[in-house]
Parts: structure tokens; C-alpha cells; sequence
């Protein structure tokens, strides 16, 4: 049973029918009582648990990263959610329960700034190298604009990144790899991020490698 607190016109707390009244930091506010749900593993439900196991796999061991990478859409949910939704509607492949993550369709960053160009990448002795044609001067593209690459380990369930590895204008960047990555596949992505950290671009797949 609900109680009034400060006569008919203030608020109340408790249950009152389907509404529930309390307070949160002196301010009154009310809310439906939850249904109960009585199939909470309907097929529709486990497709989507399904969907965000396979993105939360891959974007949680690159939280810090993604915070950076979709910062311009983090307005009404976080830079981490959003870059969770458009994973899940863009880069799940197959049909349940058989769905995959084509890391080839999934974005790391995304913005407007112009992307790399002719990005490509190479591993060898504990190391990725990027690089990548200094497109400085091509649409918003600034030489002080600053190099994102980043290293997912597949096998492992890891990451390596730097978010300011080298400028536009150097064309080149490195990312040590650690000791036991050596034989595993790893998925590579470069992004760019303005010098004041306005814009960001969208990352560019570079594919597979096997760490060396």
C-alpha cells in the first residue's frame, strides 16, 4: 500500500495498484510495476542474447578504445552502447544458432573525418606495423590528425591499441604485440582522430594476420 507524504498533491510512496511511488535525491517520481514475463527465453530473445554475446566479446576487451572511436555518437547512450548497437546491426552474419562476427563489417570508430587511405599492415618480430598514404589536405584531413591502430587477437579474446600512434603525415605506426600472441590470428584496424579530439573517422578493416 502506497503513503502520501505531503497531502493529495505530493508524492507517494509505495505500491499503489500498477503504479509504484518513491524518491530519488528529493525528487518524487512514479513508475508501471514490471510485468511478469512468463517465457523470458522466447526464440526471439535468445537470437538477440545470442547477437550480444558475440559483440560483447569482441568490444569489451576494447572498452577504452571504443570510448574514443564513437565518442560523437555517445549524445543519449554511451560511446559504449552505441558502438554495441551498430555491431550487432551491422556485423552479425548467418542464422541463429549459427551467427558469427564478420570483424571485416565491424567499425571501431566512426565519425565523419576522412579515414585512411591505402591503410595497410604487417607482423613481424613481436610488432604490427601500419601504414598508410598521408592523404593530409583531402576533404577535413589534417597532417596533425592522429593514427588509432588497433590489434584483436582473435584466438585470445585480447587487444593492443594505441589511440595516438603517429600523426596523418608520418604514414607509419607500430604496436608491440605481446610474447604469447606469437601463431595467433589477429584482426587489425586503423582509425584517425582529430588533434583536438572533435572528430573521429571511420576505421578501415585491414584483415587478418597471424602475430609473429
Amino acid at each position: 500500500m502506497g503513503t502520501i507524504k505531503q497531502g493529495i498533491l505530493g508524492g507517494f510512496s509505495g505500491k499503489v495498484g500498477t503504479v509504484i511511488g518513491g524518491s530519488w535525491k528529493g525528487i518524487s517520481y512514479m513508475r508501471s510495476q514490471a510485468q511478469n514475463i512468463k517465457n523470458p527465453r522466447t526464440e526471439a530473445q535468445m537470437e538477440q542474447r545470442s547477437k550480444f554475446a558475440l559483440t560483447l566479446a569482441f568490444l569489451k576487451p576494447i572498452t577504452s578504445y571504443v570510448r574514443t572511436g564513437f565518442k560523437t555518437y555517445a549524445n543519449k547512450q554511451t560511446a559504449f552502447n552505441a558502438a554495441m548497437s551498430y555491431t550487432v546491426k551491422n556485423a552479425i552474419t548467418g542464422e541463429y544458432p549459427d551467427y558469427a562476427l564478420d570483424f571485416s563489417l565491424a567499425l571501431v570508430s566512426r565519425g565523419s573525418l576522412m579515414s585512411a587511405e591505402n591503410a595497410a599492415a604487417a607482423a613481424s618480430s613481436g610488432k604490427i606495423t601500419f601504414s598508410w598514404n598521408d592523404n593530409s589536405g583531402v576533404g577535413d584531413a589534417l597532417a596533425t590528425d592522429l593514427a588509432m591502430p588497433l590489434v584483436f587477437n582473435k584466438d585470445k579474446g585480447e587487444a593492443v591499441f594505441n589511440t595516438a600512434a603517429a600523426t596523418r603525415a608520418d604514414g607509419t605506426a607500430e604496436v608491440n604485440t605481446p610474447a604469447d600472441w606469437v601463431g595467433d590470428k589477429v584482426e587489425l584496424y586503423l582509425g584517425f582522430i582529430s588533434a583536438d579530439g572533435k572528430t573521429v573517422a571511420n576505421s578501415v578493416s585491414l584483415g587478418e594476420e597471424t602475430a609473429a
